[in-house]
This record gives structure tokens, sequence and C-alpha cells, in this order.
């Protein structure tokens, strides 16, 4: 007999312990449909399942969005070297002036700004892997591609 009450109070026990956690469950679930509009959890995984690959798929638009846009910007200028100085000795001062500008290969144009009693003059060299295309650069014109860099 005394084994049969055992058995019983085990079992008893063991209904508690899954009736909590089967209650627990259900107030969980309750809870997450009656917040998702009442509706099932099967309507609820598919909505975010959904959901999921969707944004993939707009993540990956954005993925090759900044691609080109990081392809597309390594030809844009995006160093600018700066030298000041004197072309005519003990006459003056540093008004003239280099203004190299340049990618990230190191090629653009580098300015050279002339500044004279009579006016001021212009002149621009093309560069290409921090090199003179057509025309020789002076020490100004190299000293100033050497700080673009």
């Amino acid at each position: 007999m005394v084994p049969i009450y055992i058995s019983l109070v085990v079992m008893l026990i063991w209904l508690v312990v899954v009736s909590f956690f089967l209650f627990k469950t259900r107030r969980h679930y309750h809870q997450l449909t009656k917040r998702t509009g009442g509706k099932n959890i099967d309507e609820i995984l598919e909505k975010v399942v959904k959901d999921g690959s969707d944004h993939e798929k707009k993540l990956e638009e954005v993925r090759k969005a900044i691609e080109s846009i990081e392809k597309d910007s390594q030809s844009h200028y995006q160093k600018i070297g700066l030298v000041r100085f004197n072309p005519f000795d003990r006459v003056g001062g540093d008004q003239s002036f280099v203004l190299a500008i340049l990618d990230k290969e190191d090629s653009g144009i580098v300015i050279n700004f002339l500044y004279t009693r009579e006016g001021v003059r212009i002149y621009m060299k093309e560069v290409k892997e921090a090199k003179a295309v057509k025309y020789e650069l002076s020490q100004e014109e190299k000293e100033a591609i050497k700080k673009a860099q």
C-alpha cells in the first residue's frame, strides 16, 4: 500500500510541475499574440521570417551602393598640399604658392601661383602617380606633392 501512495505523491508533484510550466508557457503565448494583434504564432513567425529576408535584400542593396561609392571616391581629389615661397631672391615676400590637389593614386594637378609686380601668373601641371605628365616639376611643386601625400 505504501508504494502506491508514494507513486501517487510523485505523480501529483510531477503534475503540479508540468502544469506550472504549461500555464507559464500559455501566459507567454497569450501575451505575445496579444501584442501582435491577436495573430497566432504561425502568422507571427512567418512575418518575422519574411521581414528578415526583406531586410537582407535591403542590406545587400546598401552594401552594393557603398561599394559603388567607395569605387567612385577613389578618383575624387582627396589630398591637398600647399607650399608658400618667394620666387625672387631678397625681393618681396612669400606671396607666391603652389597648390597640389591629388586623388588616392597621387594623380591630379599642381597649380603654381606666381606673384610679381606686374600681376599674377598661374600655371597648372598634370600629375600622374606623383610625377609630372608633360612638364618638369619645380622644387616647390615637388614639395607640395610630398605634403599632399
